[in-house]
């Protein structure tokens, strides 16, 4: 680093964005607030980049990766990763009190994320000595071996959303260091200081100037530039369908090659059989998690008929239950909406359930007394008596609200719960292993769970179906997406 940077702090100093090893303000000079959501106090100000500022960190990158970091060995590269899980675990509490202030998870749950994060940093760790190519038999006339081998892809370009900036950073820097990329990360502007804090690691842990560079900026702003830059060779997107959409085009200058992990209005699917006393809580959770806040969110839950009323009154005494708070308490099982404009989007959502006759069971609005006053805080939110076609089903709210609805025969739930543009998620719970079975084949979606939700495996692919986009994040498939395939041909005879 050629500019040194305060150790991470939330206090309302500044902190400066990272490119090509150096801590630097935006060639604009301007800056912009990032606000802790469960009280509305500014912890920082960060700069506010823009095209220039782009510019110069995808040269960093494009000199890093044609530089000395080309020369890094498959086991140097190991190495490397295993460093920065080292230091990850080491500041794991500043990493979580960083999330935790910046957006709002309650920190019980950041500290629980611990074995998944390390979990994935030492599987890239591992897979980086195990990409290789093949050698193949071929009939071409002749004596001619051929074989195929993987190199990086080259610069990748990563942006990031607000809802999970640890695991977000991770799951695309991680597999570029592992395969020899280099990466531009672009996070939201609404929570950019844990990346910041992970670009302080990295430099710690020795990984080389300009291979990990971090812009801070708005999508317009700094987010579009990186889509479209010509000397980016990939684009890794994380966020909302119609954003997603907007890289498509934007990728369509230089054809880069482009991942993404888009919306989801994801099926809870609770048969007849279901343990009862394991469902509700885990279906309650797979939405009120993280404020509702998360792309794999189990928002429309079908409950068959029979136990339909008990199971949403048991979800309804469990929702009310839940303790709502600022995340930095470790009793806080709730936290506050990301930003106002967020909570006046919930809010829409809840007027519109009510309005178009679904009946509210519990929840329902804004959280406003005592020390949630200043903070963008909903209630657990149960909708029972919804229909297919109402808004509150239809569209991803990204908030913690529970639209219930019943179903009478597996064919019929199969048919509606794959009846949206979305295929990213889904879960069922049931005793029959036919059931569960038959309902993960014909669910239309990349990732279902059975009797549990939010299981994730850094050995296991995660990407979704439909609208929700397309590439994988996690297991071999992951790494295949930051790598190209060469065919060499050579006549020995």
């Amino acid at each position: 680093m050629t500019t040194a940077q305060p150790r991470h702090l939330l206090d309302g100093s500044h902190r400066r964005m990272f490119i090509g090893g150096a801590w630097v303000e935006a060639a604009s000079g301007q800056t912009m607030e990032t606000r802790n959501p469960a009280n509305g106090v500014v912890i920082a100000t960060v700069p506010r980049a823009g095209k220039k500022d782009i510019e110069r960190a995808v040269a960093a990158a494009r000199n890093a990766f044609d530089g000395p970091w080309s020369r890094f060995k498959p086991h140097e590269r190991q190495k490397l990763l295993l460093r920065i899980a080292e230091l990850f675990e080491r500041h794991w509490e500043e990493i979580c009190v960083s999330d935790t202030t910046d957006m709002g998870l309650p920190i019980a749950r950041a500290r629980g994320n611990a074995n998944r994060v390390l979990g994935m940093l030492r599987y890239y760790a591992g897979m980086a000595t195990a990409l290789h190519g093949q050698t193949i038999d071929n009939s071409l006339p002749g004596d001619i071996v051929s074989y195929t081998r993987k190199e990086p892809i080259g610069v990748v370009g990563a942006i990031i959303p607000w809802n999970a900036p640890t695991a977000a950073s991770v799951w695309k820097i991680g597999p570029a260091l592992a395969t020899g990329c280099t990466v531009v990360l672009k996070p939201s502007e609404e929570a950019p200081l844990t990346p910041l804090l992970i670009a302080e690691l990295m430099a710690e842990a020795g990984v080389p100037d300009g291979v990990v560079n971090i812009v801070t900026g708005t999508g317009t702003e700094a987010g579009a530039p990186l889509a479209e830059h010509m000397g980016v060779d990939k684009i890794v997107f994380t966020g909302s369908t119609a954003t997603g959409q907007s890289i498509v085009r934007a990728s369509a200058g230089n054809l880069k090659r482009v991942s993404l992990e888009l919306g989801g209005k994801s099926p809870v699917i609770v048969c007849t059989d279901a343990d009862l006393e394991r469902a509700v809580p885990v279906a309650a959770m797979s939405v009120f998690a993280n404020s509702g806040q998360i792309c794999i969110a189990g928002s429309r839950l079908f409950v068959a008929r029979q136990i339909h009323d008990e199971f949403v009154a048991r979800l309804a005494a469990y929702a009310a239950g839940l303790r709502i708070g600022n995340g930095i308490d470790p009793e806080t099982e709730i936290g506050p909406l990301i930003s106002p404009r967020q909570l006046q989007r919930v809010e829409g959502y809840l007027r519109a359930g009510s309005e178009e006759g679904a009946r509210l069971v519990v929840g329902g609005a804004r959280l406003s007394q005592g020390a949630l006053a200043e903070g963008n805080f909903v209630a657990p939110t149960v909708f029972a008596g919804v229909s297919d076609t109402m808004r509150i089903a239809r569209e991803e709210i990204f908030g913690p609200v529970i639209s219930a609805l019943p179903f009478d025969t597996l064919d019929e739930v199969v048919r509606r719960a794959n009846d949206t543009p979305y295929g990213l998620a889904a879960g069922v719970f049931t005793r029959d292993l036919a059931t569960a079975h038959q309902l993960s084949r014909r669910l239309q979606a990349g990732s279902v769970w059975v009797n549990t939700y939010h299981a994730i495996d850094p050995a296991v692919p995660f990407g979704g179906y439909k609208m929700s986009g397309y590439g994988r994040e996690g297991g071999t498939d992951h790494l295949d997406e930051y790598l190209n395939t060469k065919g060499v041909f050579i006549r020995i005879d």
